[in-house]
């Protein structure tokens, strides 16, 4: 088993993280998000679907909202001292991601962008937290993966550190993915 950092240790020394490891993350990471920037700007619809699977945008908000939730019980149990509880959350959480990501690269390979249709400060609005939303998720994923890398290796010291920034980001990206899908709603535009 590897050692945990002690109290005094610097938070990311460099033995901490295995190098391989952190390419790997970086690399899928970086697949991941470039395959979403493809099939969000440059893959064409598939047309003959346009009138199907029309409840995955509605999918994907329930998805995102369990996922925040899991994140948020998730810490609530860790600050309680009940770290199998948190771990269940946390893994819960991941698990809820990952259906959301399948389903939303399902849904953008078969639909495309769904464009905005609100006024103009609304669609300001919307761009700005799509925006925001995108840039928090291209970070989120390698923070996500490096966090349970250092849980799973037992760097809890390191993992809490991690952590601290990892939680927001997730909650962000989950919270405004549920927030853009009642934009695009209250729009008429899905």
């Amino acid at each position: 088993m590897l050692r945990s950092l002690n109290p005094g240790e610097k938070a990311f020394p460099s033995n901490a993280l295995s190098r391989s490891v952190l390419t790997l993350i970086g690399l899928i990471s970086l697949g991941i998000f470039a395959f979403l920037l493809w099939i969000l700007f440059v893959k064409e619809p598939l047309v003959e679907f346009e009138d199907r699977f029309l409840f995955l945008p509605a999918l994907n908000a329930l998805l995102n909202a369990l996922s925040a939730t899991c994140v948020v019980l998730g810490v609530r149990a860790i600050r309680r001292h009940r770290p199998r509880i948190h771990m269940r959350f946390v893994l819960g959480g991941c698990f809820f991601t990952v259906v959301f990501l399948i389903s939303y690269i399902f849904h953008h390979v078969l639909h495309g962008n769904t464009p905005f249709l609100g006024i103009w400060w609304l669609k300001a609005l919307y761009l700005w937290m799509l925006g925001t939303h995108i840039l928090v998720a291209a970070v989120t994923l390698p923070l996500i993966l490096t966090t349970l890398y250092l849980a799973f290796t037992g760097r809890f010291s390191v993992h809490r550190r991690l952590a601290r920034y990892t939680f927001p980001a997730w909650l962000y990206m989950s919270v405004t993915g549920i927030l853009i899908f009642l934009l695009l709603k209250l729009s008429g535009s899905a």
